[in-house]
């Protein structure tokens, strides 16, 4: 392996700290009201997510220091973990259901969301078994529909909770690593051919699926049901103006927009900074892709660079969802924005990500 050490990747390493420090300011702001009342202190929100920020550094720091290689002797243990907690969420009584959603696995707040560790062991796994399966990706029955099946446990496993936007997420980076692997462009386009109608039968197979997808195409028609969420991100963002009415002063953080903190935090932050603040959220995250997909590009083998382009895609596909859904060019689906939404697991993982792309940017040719 290459030992040679250079510098980390500074810029990457300034844009996600701007999203974290960001992100907390906006979750205290958005969730200060719903957790007096629910708790009679307004800082309990804020509380718990500057405690994941600080191990989500704390595990950035390790992982930034640990050369990429070393977790090939941890890559399928850990797959196998995440495929079990998975099935261990789906469990009643063992998982716990929020919303209608078993995603969740642990005591009170103590909770973690096995599909945040999925994402991370899947990248790690399909990057070790596409570098090593090189050549055999040409052929598509021996090559690439083996990894197509064992990826698709994670996939029916995450799609049961239900978790449809993560299921994407996940989805799209395992394609967009396929890309990279040099697998031919025709069976890329027989895979998307595939993919269409399976997404089309997932978003209408539930019933709340359905509806969500007729509230996304008027919203209007249902402002009290389905369409609600969308109708009070859009009145947020729309009273946000260009300059925001103030960080403290949203509207629709006191109850109107639900999960304000969590799946609609870029609908509050758009109200509270405005479209400036949207565009400079929107600017971070892409120089978070540029310097991910530098550091793939410039990476010392294929191993590590199909490792930083899943790290830095299942960011930015994150993203992208989030935002798409606030702004309602996507239909609604529970799915958190990087480094700013309320949650630990999803943070904390995030963090190590970043720390592993820091750790391969220092090796980059």
């Amino acid at each position: 392996m290459n030992t040679e050490r250079r510098r980390i990747d500074y810029l990457l390493l300034a844009a996600v700290s701007a999203l974290l420090a960001l992100g907390t300011v906006v979750v205290f702001s958005a969730s200060a009201s719903t957790s007096f009342k629910q708790f009679g202190n307004p800082y309990y929100y804020v509380e718990h997510q500057l405690m994941w920020a600080v191990i989500g550094i704390l595990a950035m720091i390790v992982t930034s220091r640990i050369d990429y290689w070393r977790y090939t002797k941890l890559i399928f243990p850990g797959f196998v973990l995440s495929v079990l907690l998975l099935i261990a969420v789906l469990i009643p009584h063992v998982g716990i259901d929020i919303n209608g959603a078993r995603r969740w696995l642990g005591v009170g707040s103590l909770q973690i969301q096995p599909s945040e560790l999925a994402k991370l062991t899947m990248v790690f796994l399909f990057a070790r078994l596409f570098s090593l399966h090189r050549e055999q990706l040409g052929d598509f029955w021996r090559g690439v529909m083996p990894h197509i099946l064992l990826a698709s446990i994670v996939f029916v496993l995450v799609l049961a909770e239900p978790d449809l936007g993560t299921t994407v997420a996940i989805a799209g980076t395992f394609f967009v690593m396929l890309f990279v692997s040099g697998v031919k462009k025709r069976h890329l386009f027989e895979l998307a051919g595939a993919a269409i109608p399976v997404l089309a039968w997932a978003m209408i197979a539930e019933p709340y699926r359905r509806q969500r997808l007729l509230a996304f195409l008027d919203p209007w028609k249902h402002p009290l049901g389905e369409g609600f969420h969308t109708i009070q991100a859009l009145l947020a963002l729309g009273s946000g103006g260009v300059l925001g009415v103030g960080l403290g002063y949203s509207r629709q953080a006191l109850g109107y927009l639900p999960e304000a903190f969590t799946d609609f935090i870029f609908a509050i932050l758009g109200e509270e900074l405005g479209l400036m603040g949207t565009i400079t959220v929107v600017l971070l995250f892409l120089l978070v892709a540029w310097r991910g997909y530098r550091i793939a590009m410039r990476a010392p083998d294929m191993f590590s660079s199909l490792v930083a382009t899943g790290l830095t895609t299942m960011i930015a596909i994150q993203a992208a969802i989030n935002m798409g859904v606030v702004t309602a060019t996507l239909p609604v689906t529970g799915i958190t924005l990087p480094f700013i939404s309320y949650g630990g697991s999803s943070l904390v993982l995030s963090m190590a990500g970043v720390g592993v792309l820091l750790n391969i940017s220092k090796h980059a040719m």
